[in-house]
């Protein structure tokens, strides 16, 4: 998969220490035993094969360089280790779920060729490489408090959630919301919170605002609230296009200390649409009209 000249496909909708059995993972600590009571502890029960397991494990390694070398090939040779480091911390394993049809799609993880996989009700757990460049298009802090539009499987705000110090994440859809909150508990992830409601209008009971707010369906304008809710010197990164229309692009929104916005264009992307408020509001007077032409790769 390439960025650039093609699409990034990012999917069809899209720290505090982890507990003993995650940070020990690829070793004792991560087995088949404790995958299968977190997911029942999750409200997924579900059943895997200790070779089928064994066989995702296996093929983590590969995926990880995969990682590496991508996110070397879009940051001019530099790779953030933080988020390298919790793509190793988090099995994506655990992710893989059909919420609508109550499918286990975990013998699906680490493929050879990355794509989005189906969770039901019209979202999906997007591609892993593109979920590295966001994340990294993010540029996370240990000290920053993070915003996700778009929860989906929740594996981006738990992969935020391994580097930041507290995630929030909304998700519009309220049968998938209401379930993939259920799922950080069992694995320990205590610094993430997550809700159902209309991302348009951000979260605006968290006091101070949001470092970074990465949106992660196609949004036609800015929502103003999610600029109001950005912290000075904070980042949104957020895909702008047309539903269900090739031309989408991701832009990365900065905001000055005195509170001026800035905006660039970075990468072609392809998310299935905003819903919500999105949908019946036209673009109110006075939002950002996003840059014209693509700035410099991000880094």
């Amino acid at each position: 998969m390439t960025v650039a000249r093609r699409s990034l496909l990012l999917g069809a909708f899209g720290a505090l220490a982890a507990p003993s059995l995650l940070r020990a993972q690829g070793s004792a600590g991560w087995t088949r035993d404790a995958y299968l009571t977190a997911m029942r502890a999750s409200g997924r029960e579900t059943a895997i094969s200790e070779q089928a397991f064994n066989a995702i494990q296996a093929r983590k390694p590969a995926a990880m360089r995969r990682i590496e070398s991508y996110l070397k090939s879009r940051f001019n040779g530099e790779a953030d280790p933080a988020v390298l480091r919790a793509f190793e911390t988090l099995p994506r394993e655990y992710f893989h779920w059909n919420y609508e049809g109550r499918a286990n799609g975990a013998v699906n993880a680490y493929e050879t060729d990355p794509k989005p996989w189906g969770l039901g009700f019209g979202s999906a757990l997007s591609d892993y490489l593109g979920q590295a460049y966001m994340t990294q298009v993010c540029a996370p802090k240990p000290e920053h408090v993070v915003l996700e539009i778009g929860t989906g499987s929740g594996f981006q705000a738990a992969l935020l959630s391994r580097i930041v110090a507290r995630q929030y994440s909304i998700e519009i859809i309220n049968p998938l919301g209401s379930a993939v909150q259920r799922i950080f508990a069992p694995i320990g992830y205590t610094n993430l919170e997550t809700r159902v409601g209309d991302g348009f209008f951000g979260w605006p009971e968290v006091q101070g605002g949001f470092d970074t707010i990465i949106v992660t369906c196609a949004a036609q304008y800015v929502p103003p609230a999610l600029l109001q809710q950005l912290k000075p010197g904070g980042r949104l990164v957020i895909p702008i296009g047309q539903p269900f229309r090739r031309g989408q692009f991701l832009y990365i929104y900065t905001k000055d200390e005195d509170g001026r916005v800035r905006s660039r264009k970075d990468v072609g992307v392809y998310f299935i649409p905003m819903t919500g408020t999105m949908m019946n509001q036209p673009r109110p007077a006075g939002t950002p009209t996003p840059a014209a032409t693509p700035a410099a790769p991000a880094g």
